[in-house]
């Protein structure tokens, strides 16, 4: 396995292998691995010949007021992570190395930034969308895979993809969950074990709004109220929203069809934690979890 800390670096790692004819793909993370990321290196691995890790915590998707001094830091850790899932490339920069000036060139997806999380966090997107850019732009990879969990962000990835033009692939990964159903998360290291047992909760509140769906309710208004009725049940009352969507776009729905994402978010004391069920409802009425794209 081999380390890059700098571009130049890492684009002569790869170049030397693209005149090999090998395939590139990529798995863009901020560290703190888990077993999130490790289904991504799986897909990712069988995807390509060559698996590109990036591990760089992007300053510029978190707000003033949000926990980029505290996001996990485990570098070593991550490194050995990376080597036992077979990485061949791991590119580690600095933010001197992917911000050398002042950033005054951004990626701004618009329209599917706008609801969500990106009504709680002004420029998250376009800090999220930015770096992916540059990412792309460094790596080159044929294929980048990233996880479901953060199903906003993979929207918005793929309209920059599509209306940019990039010639990247992309592919998901299915959300990793507990025993208990929380999605695995670097953040989930800050609960508490009271917080933590809460956790749980997020995902049997999604549940309770597929079970409606399932039952034939159409009504979003009708399935997000059951999700926060049972959020609230678990003693989850910090709910940040609580919606279903198209899936597609992450437009507003009048009545629940075809492909749909039940997304929710919310704080259990500071740390905010997301969860999201894709869901395509069929002509004879059954419902049936999927992925994104």
């Amino acid at each position: 396995m081999m380390m890059a800390e700098c571009i130049a670096s890492v684009r002569k790692m790869l170049a030397e292998k693209r005149l090999e004819g090998k395939t590139i793909s990529l798995v863009p993370t901020m560290g703190a691995l888990h077993d999130g990321h490790r289904s991504c290196m799986e897909i990712a691995g069988n995807e390509g010949d060559i698996l590109v890790v990036s591990i760089y915590i992007n300053p510029k998707q978190f707000g003033p007021s949000e926990d980029l001094s505290r996001y996990p830091r485990m570098l070593e850790k991550d490194l050995e992570f990376c080597e036992r899932m077979g990485c061949d490339v791991v590119f580690v920069p600095d933010d001197e190395e992917m911000y050398p000036a002042s950033q005054d060139a951004w990626v701004t997806v618009e329209r599917f930034a706008e609801p969500l999380c990106g009504r709680t966090r002004p420029g998250h997107f376009r800090g999220v969308a930015t770096v992916v850019a540059k990412l792309f732009n460094i790596v080159d990879p044929d294929v980048a895979v990233f996880g479901q969990k953060d199903a906003q962000q993979a929207v918005v990835i793929r309209e920059m993809v599509r209306q940019l033009n990039f010639r990247v692939r992309l592919v998901l990964s299915s959300i990793v969950r507990e025993p208990d159903g929380l999605a695995v998360s670097s953040r989930n290291a800050y609960l508490n074990p009271e917080e933590r047992k809460q956790a749980g909760g997020l995902y049997d509140s999604l549940l309770a709004g597929r079970a409606l769906l399932e039952g034939g309710e159409r009504d979003p208004k009708s399935v997000t109220g059951a999700v926060r009725d049972r959020m609230i049940e678990h003693g989850i009352r910090d709910v940040e929203y609580a919606e279903l969507l198209r899936a597609d776009d992450l437009s507003i729905l009048e009545r629940a069809e075809g492909k749909v994402i039940l997304a929710l978010a919310a704080r259990l004391d500071t740390t905010r934690l997301i969860d999201n069920l894709v869901l395509e409802l069929l002509a004879d009425g059954s419902v049936r979890e999927t992925l994104l794209f």
